[in-house]
């Protein structure tokens, strides 16, 4: 039984994903706790789905789910919620510009908290794309109060159980700290490594990452507002 699944959101990667293997079963050897590895193809028309194909049948501990279609990160993410059996989950881009290892450092305080997410220490990307995450991170902030510097981080670490009530929607990728503290959970985030992207191409633009966020701030504000939490006492 995994202890530990971590999510592979795979949008056009074939360039990347024989380095994601590499990444990652060097990544399980080292690993805290007992982990696979879940592929979320989202639909990519490249030839990514042959490539994960042959990788889950030569590595027994990786799985794949494959989109019959492409509907984005938030509802790769959501797959991986609803598909894993583990006691936590995580996911990391497959550009890999977070180093599978740092998995690690988030896992070593998951005990007390709820959802543990990585901060881009020394960010390697363009002053643009630097400049225009930190404008998105700073109106999020705004509107959610979540005291996270930078939930655009791909590596992240929740206790499974939080991770599958979280409902999500397009673009809600931005807010799973927010969501987390919607269920009264608790929050952390910890520097891990950063690193420029190698091999394919960037998915998001200044749009994506600037105009994007903002409206889905006022979809998140739905969300706090009509949010039904409960917590069980009894059964039987």
């Amino acid at each position: 039984m995994y202890e530990f699944t971590i999510i592979v959101p795979v949008y056009n990667e074939e360039e990347n994903l024989e380095r994601v293997e590499q990444e990652l079963v060097a990544y399980t050897q080292i690993a805290t706790k007992k982990t696979s590895i879940l592929f979320v193809n989202d639909g990519s028309v490249d030839r990514s789905e042959e490539l994960i194909e042959a990788i889950c049948a030569r590595q027994s501990n990786f799985h794949f789910i494959s989109f019959k279609e492409n509907r984005g990160l938030s509802a790769a993410i959501k797959a991986g919620f609803d598909h894993a059996d583990s006691d936590l989950v995580g996911y990391i881009d497959s550009d890999l510009q977070t180093a599978p290892s740092d998995f690690n450092l988030l896992l070593e305080h998951i005990g007390d908290y709820d959802l543990v997410t990585g901060v881009r220490a020394n960010r390697k990307d363009s002053f643009v794309k630097k400049m225009s995450s930190k404008i998105a991170n700073g109106i999020r902030r705004a509107f959610t109060r979540d005291g996270m510097d930078d939930t655009g981080c791909p590596l992240k670490v929740i206790k499974t159980e939080y991770a599958k009530r979280i409902p999500m929607f397009k673009g809600l990728h931005r807010f799973l700290p927010a969501m987390i503290l919607l269920q009264n959970g608790k929050i952390l985030q910890v520097p891990v490594q950063h690193f420029p992207r190698i091999a394919g191409k960037a998915k998001y633009g200044v749009w994506n990452r600037l105009i994007g966020p903002l409206m889905d701030c006022f979809a998140y504000l739905w969300m706090k507002k009509k949010y039904i939490n409960y917590e069980v006492k009894d059964k039987g």
